[in-house]
């Protein structure tokens, strides 16, 4: 019997370019051999328990950074998504070979499901597909699939998910978290640890 290694395990969707899972765990799954690791959170809650759409670095947790140690680490969220996949085919052309990329939904803080990551996460997937990039896991494909399907309501969705009612229930604009989920090619592209 062969010894267990994470290439071997289904979860990791080691045999695919883009991956894609969702929270901590997910992390931990797919992205300890990815050359990027994208973090898709469309409303990030700081410290204080205040909702933002900036990306900022102190929203990705330590644990997730420590999961992918060899990964440079980008936030992306609907606003960005186009600008972020953009930014690793640029990094593709620099590695001049394939770039692993594991994009992972960021998740309630709770575990629970959230829909406004999981539509950031696939905003990404799916314009990678159109860069050209589109050998992606069964997961990714699923993640592409719910944004391509949403496209023309992911504004309305990312105020009406549990995570844009509990932002708006702390004092966030719902005003403002319906601009940054409408996407903007040209948006700058939040490097959190660069290679």
């Amino acid at each position: 019997m062969s010894e267990w290694t994470p290439a071997a395990d289904p979860a990791a969707q080691a045999r695919y370019q883009v991956r894609f899972d969702v929270g901590l765990l997910g992390v931990g799954r797919i992205a300890q051999a990815a050359d990027v690791l994208v973090w898709a959170d469309q409303v990030s809650t700081d410290a204080a328990g205040s909702a933002s759409t900036d990306g900022a670095p102190g929203s990705i947790p330590a644990e997730a950074l420590a999961a992918a140690p060899d990964a440079v680490v980008v936030v992306a969220a609907l606003h960005d998504a186009a600008a972020v996949a953009a930014w690793i085919l640029a990094e593709q052309e620099h590695l001049g070979r394939r770039a692993y990329v594991a994009i992972v939904a960021a998740g309630r803080t709770d575990g629970g499901f959230a829909a406004d990551d999981v539509l950031a996460a696939g905003a990404v997937v799916d314009a990678l597909t159109t860069l050209g990039i589109d050998d992606t896991s069964p997961e990714a494909a699923v993640a592409a699939s719910a944004f391509a399907g949403l496209r023309r309501a992911v504004a309305h969705l990312a105020t009406a998910s549990v995570s844009g009612r509990e932002a708006v229930s702390t004092g966030a604009d719902p005003a403002a978290l319906r601009r940054d989920a409408i996407g903007d090619a040209s948006a700058a592209v939040r490097v959190i640890r660069p290679r």
